[in-house]
């Protein structure tokens, strides 16, 4: 008998493992990215991936491939021009709902900084993505061509950084209508009391009172004069 008892257990135990082990698997979010080096806007090829295990922490796993000589030309050519580096970003959910993103920077930022970036990644607070932003890690604000002309390094240096955006406080609109309401009633049903002090609740009798007798005084003093 007890043997049976421990065939159940292990058998519910290696369920559980299992549905919480697909649950794991099924929770990762895969984020493609494709660039656009040159001028036309429809046109983009294959950067890299990232793969993010679940959208409630800030981790990440990024795999990139690095550029061949022609993209890196087609890149210099292109901040000569004064052009825009596109990322064309597909977010692809494990219930396989995907959502598109497009990013800009500056191509000559991204070539001073020596192909060092950073992808922001913004989850709302419903749980999905709602924004993606690339920028470069480029102190000069202006392009400088003779820096452009002799960049060596064809790999790209990211780092992804996942933020989760919290909703601001609302107000308790309902609690106070509620509280309005119930004073309302306690006054139509002559419940409340008035908990003010004397001069509180009377000023606007005390104070005309009062400056009827200093007038008065002033006046009998001039006329005693």
């Amino acid at each position: 008998m007890m043997y049976n008892y421990f065939i159940v257990i292990c058998f519910l135990l290696c369920a559980a493992n299992c549905g919480w082990s697909y649950l794991e698997q099924d929770s990762w979010t895969n984020v493609e990215l494709h660039h656009g080096l040159s001028s036309d806007p429809e046109h983009f090829s294959f950067r890299g991936n990232v793969t993010i295990p679940s959208l409630n922490s800030a981790l990440s796993s990024l795999h990139q491939i690095e550029l061949k000589t022609s993209e890196l030309n087609v890149l210099t050519d292109l901040a000569r021009q004064n052009g825009f580096y596109r990322l064309k970003v597909t977010v692809m959910y494990p219930n396989g709902k995907k959502q598109i993103f497009l990013t800009s920077s500056k191509a000559c930022s991204l070539l001073q900084s020596e192909l060092n970036d950073i992808l922001w990644i913004s989850v709302g607070p419903s749980g999905f993505i709602s924004s993606v932003t690339h920028t470069s890690l480029s102190d000069s604000i202006e392009c400088d061509v003779n820096i452009i002309e002799h960049i060596q390094g064809q790999e790209y240096n990211t780092d992804v950084l996942v933020k989760h955006s919290e909703l601001a406080p609302m107000p308790d609109t309902a609690g106070f209508i509620q509280k309005v309401e119930r004073e309302r009633e306690a006054r139509e049903r002559g419940e409340v009391r008035d908990n003010r002090g004397f001069f509180s609740k009377y000023w606007m009798y005390i104070v005309p009172v009062v400056l009827l007798v200093f007038i008065s005084g002033a006046t009998n003093q001039d006329a005693a004069k």
